[in-house]
């Protein structure tokens, strides 16, 4: 019978906790445009701002990405160039979509 069967028992349970714990998740840029650009968007609408058409709310959201305000279903007024970020296809290769009420539509990319 060994002499040490509870100590041998917490330092696996330690062992096994500590790959468990701890352990950071990187967010990834997509996580963080979609989260920025919903609260872009709150953001705007706690200011007043009209959303109905569907503005480009930020060409860079973070590098790279847009943040835009569209419908679900698209509507004409969400192919108006006025209301679509400029710079997608130029400097961001990729976009969060939100509804004129901030809730999450899409992300999507052009690479």
């Amino acid at each position: 019978m060994s002499k040490y069967p509870i100590l041998i028992s917490v330092l696996v349970l330690l062992v096994f906790l500590s790959g468990c714990v701890g352990q950071k998740t990187e967010v990834t840029p997509k996580e963080k445009a979609t989260a920025a650009c919903i609260q872009k968007c709150k953001d705007a609408l706690e200011a007043g701002q009209d959303l109905s058409k569907g503005p480009c709310l930020d060409n860079g959201i973070i590098e790279g990405w847009v943040c835009d305000v569209t419908h679900s279903p698209r509507q004409p007024v969400d192919n108006d160039p006025a209301n679509q970020c400029s710079e997608f296809g130029k400097t961001a290769f990729s976009f969060v979509e939100v509804d004129p009420n901030c809730n999450f539509i899409k992300t999507g990319s052009m690479v």
